[in-house]
């Protein structure tokens, strides 16, 4: 029986029954619902000039008691509850706009660091001589260790290279962890002058780091490419020291693999340790998400090309960009798997669509550069230790704690048009990552179809607050239907077109009234 429910909320596969000797399958079922059970999920969306009410005060501060891993009732947080209770931002806007002082505050993620709280002040980010951190850079070798864990767990191969997508702000939210995880995969750290600031990067030694310096590709965001300069040459620094330190090769990926680049292209080393890639000065993005918002592609190799064309700058050790679409190529040939970090309850990797663009872009890159896709890991930091799982297993468990749950959609509802602007949102970004890596289960358009536009209800309801969002929904699993990612049965998809046709209707007697 327990096999048979688990089944038909996919949360299981379809096969042999369980039966007596089962018993690990259920621990391992219990485990699953647990977690879905305690995952943390935003509820609606920020409203400036409203406090928070006194339901969703309960629900924040519970759920910072979760992420500091304590009971509520341990927590002494009447005075973060009050702060929550006023609106502080309304004002502070009015004084801006008046020319007047605003008391300065340093930016955080408010459910690791209630000093960020009240808000309505002038953020600032960090002391960039001082990123990472002592504790990022203690926080990120656990990190690293962690994540290449699961990949051997999975595959049984200790990697060589791996691809890291690293954001400006997830790295000021984590005092630059990301950064130190990157640092620590190579077996090098910061290195900081007399002064304690940051100076560069050296190498850990071998005997130290007790495992074979790994190689890393890192993609910067454009964000932190501005924010971040010092550790970018400090990344690209890393890389250089690896590349020319005389280590046996098998112990030494980095060098392994620039010593292949510099005899494929002919360059010198310094060309051939290239592994920090970003924008052009002045570029961000690669692109990858408009092309699939606008439908404007034919295959994955129009994404790849667009990410490699948006991405292709390297930055060396003196900070200038240039282009290295084919040092990039040859980098991502090798890529065992790539990684992003999540640091940020208030965001998952379907509720925006820069995941896709960054990760998405360059997993689609690694698999045409293979041949063959690679896996694709989240490391979840967004409570307790952290937990890394497959890009799969993070999909599947924001479908079921956000875009399927009625506390999130109820939640975005509540926000008329533009909540529903954001399911549509998730539906496309969905979809995003199914055109990047494939890497969607047919279940989560079948639900996602059956909750907002087969329901006739749910379906009227969001074409009466936005019917051209509500349109892009059912027109989106329409696509996702025509490029194969799912295949629902003849009914369901008669049942979607039906369902789109009759959302357009709705949408041309509105404009038409409008006219």
């Amino acid at each position: 029986m327990i096999h048979a429910s688990g089944v038909s909320m996919d949360l299981l596969e379809a096969g042999p029954d369980w039966n007596a000797t089962s018993d690990a399958e259920v621990q391992a079922l219990g485990a699953k619902i647990y977690e879905l059970e305690q995952t943390l999920i935003p509820h609606g969306l920020h409203v400036v000039g409203r406090g928070a009410s006194a339901e969703e005060r309960a629900d924040l501060l519970a759920a910072m008691a979760v992420a500091k891993g304590k009971d509520l009732a341990d927590c002494d947080f009447a005075e973060i509850d009050a702060l929550l209770s006023i609106d502080h931002e309304l004002a502070a806007i009015v004084a801006a706009l008046d020319g007047r002082y605003i008391a300065p505050v340093a930016g955080g993620d408010v459910l690791r660091d209630a000093a960020v709280l009240p808000t309505g002040r002038n953020i600032h980010g960090f002391d960039p001589f001082r990123i990472p951190s002592a504790y990022a850079v203690v926080d990120g070798a656990a990190q690293a260790e962690k994540i290449v864990a699961r990949h051997v767990a999975d595959t049984g191969e200790f990697p060589e290279s791996i691809a890291m997508v690293l954001w400006g702000t997830d790295n000021l939210k984590s005092e630059g962890a990301q950064i130190a995880q990157a640092l620590a995969l190579m077996g090098a750290r910061p290195r900081f002058d007399s002064y304690g600031r940051l100076a560069g990067a050296e190498l850990v030694s071998l005997e130290e780091l007790g495992r074979p310096r790994i190689d890393v590709i890192t993609t910067l965001s454009g964000i932190f490419r501005d924010l971040l300069p010092l550790q970018s040459r400090m990344l690209a620094q890393a890389a250089l020291l690896a590349s020319t330190a005389e280590e046996p090769l098998d112990q030494n990926f980095v060098r392994k693999h620039s010593l292949a680049h510099q005899s494929e292209h002919g360059c010198d080393i310094e060309t051939a340790s290239l592994r920090v890639f970003s924008n052009n000065e002045g570029a961000y993005g690669a692109n990858v998400n408009q092309m699939i918002d606008g439908s404007t592609w034919n295959d994955g190799d129009d994404l790849a090309d667009s990410f490699e064309r948006q991405k292709g700058f390297a930055y060396g050790v003196d900070g200038k960009p240039q282009s290295q679409i084919k040092i990039m190529q040859s980098a991502l040939k090798g890529v065992d798997f790539a990684c992003q970090n999540l640091e940020s309850v208030e965001i998952g990797i379907t509720a925006i669509d820069q995941y896709v663009d960054g990760l998405g872009g360059i997993s689609r890159s690694i698999a045409r550069a293979k041949g063959k896709a690679a896996p694709v890991y989240i490391s979840d930091q967004t409570q307790g230790a952290g937990k890394v799982r497959t890009l799969n297993e993070q999909l599947s468990l924001e479908t079921r704690t956000r875009v399927l749950n009625p506390l999130w959609y109820e939640g975005m509802l509540q926000h008329g048009g533009e909540g529903v602007r954001n399911i549509e949102g998730a539906v496309t970004t969905t979809m995003g990552w199914s055109a990047t890596t494939g890497q969607v289960d047919a279940w989560v358009y079948q639900q996602i179809t059956e909750t907002f536009v087969l329901d006739p209800e749910m379906r009227a309801r969001m074409a009466r607050l936005n019917p051209k969002s509500s349109a892009k929904v059912a027109n989106r699993l329409i696509e996702a239907s025509e490029r194969n990612f799912w295949q629902p049965d003849a009914a369901t998809l008669a049942a979607l077109h039906a369902a789109s046709d009759d959302i357009e209707d709705q949408l041309e007697g509105i404009l038409q009234a409008a006219e």
